[in-house]
């Protein structure tokens, strides 16, 4: 496919939201403007005002059950109807450009899926860190997971979508499935990605708490399925080693210094989230 035939008229979002008033207005208007084929909202019996924003400029707005993050995708991705699917998160805002960096990855490197870059608004020390902690975990090249914002060929993401049994953990689920099954290939590309109404401690603590929800649900199903030691082992070590130990190997003496105590809160509050997730599920 050429670059004239890659348009964001082919792309359906979706965009599951659930008392998001902060971000949900740019992130769906930055569709809008860049001529985005479907907007698909998802909502999850908000009760902030974000249901009546999203109307503004959905397509179809669908109702979340609150089972689980992989169910609601797959409820938006089983509507959709164009060529590529992009699961954008509700505080995500898009330009046109980068969007196409995307399509035109995706389709030039035969790829399944591709992410991209995010940037958070923002110069003050909260701002610089997680720009920091960003561009250094998810940097540009072939991965073997990918996350939010994520494009998909959609025929293919609409007959092996989401596992709904994975609450947080479903982008690295999928991902592994797909390369197990089909020999799937995916990248982070070039394209930026602005993150508005996160620059805060809140909003960074409540994305380590899902972090750890995550690691717990990775490794409790690991364990079922019978990990070993070692891999017992190198899953526990998986949070100190992607949000420490190599962010700061790839930063520069000076930027690393002053991002180091970022990044050990950062893995305190992800490992405590895993322990309180794990004490959670022990006691049934």
């Amino acid at each position: 496919m050429s670059d004239l035939e890659l348009d964001p008229s082919q792309v359906s979002a979706v965009i599951c939201t659930m008392n998001s008033i902060n971000s949900i207005e740019q992130c769906l208007m930055s569709l809008q403007e860049i001529g985005i084929g479907e907007i698909i909202v998802v909502d999850a019996k908000s009760t902030d005002g974000t249901r009546e924003i999203a109307d503004r400029y959905a397509t179809m707005m669908l109702e979340d059950p609150g089972i689980g993050l992989g169910t609601a995708r797959n409820m938006g991705i089983a509507v959709s109807t164009k060529r590529f699917i992009l699961n954008i998160g509700s505080d995500n805002v898009m330009s046109r450009g980068s969007l196409m960096e995307m399509l035109k990855t995706l389709a030039a490197d035969h790829l399944q899926g591709v992410g991209a870059m995010t940037v958070v608004e923002g110069n003050d020390y909260l701002a610089r860190s997680m720009n920091a902690w960003w561009g250094t975990r998810f940097r540009q090249g072939s991965t073997s997971v990918i996350g939010t914002p994520s494009l998909f060929d959609g025929a293919l993401l609409r007959a092996n979508p989401f596992d709904t049994s994975r609450q947080h953990s479903d982008d690295s689920e999928l991902c592994e499935r797909w390369s197990a099954q089909f020999d799937a290939r995916f990248a982070i590309s070039s394209a930026h990605v602005f993150e508005v109404g996160k620059n805060s401690w809140g909003e960074v603590a409540l994305r380590c708490k899902n972090y750890g929800f995550s690691d717990n649900e990775v490794f409790k199903n690991g364990s079922a399925m019978g990990w070993t030691l070692n891999r017992k082992l190198k899953s526990i070590a998986h949070p100190a080693r992607v949000d420490f130990v190599e962010p700061l190997g790839r930063m520069g003496l000076r930027t690393a210094l002053p991002t180091a105590p970022f990044l050990l809160a950062f893995i305190g509050m992800r490992y405590a989230s895993w322990v309180k997730n794990a004490l959670r599920s022990a006691r049934g």
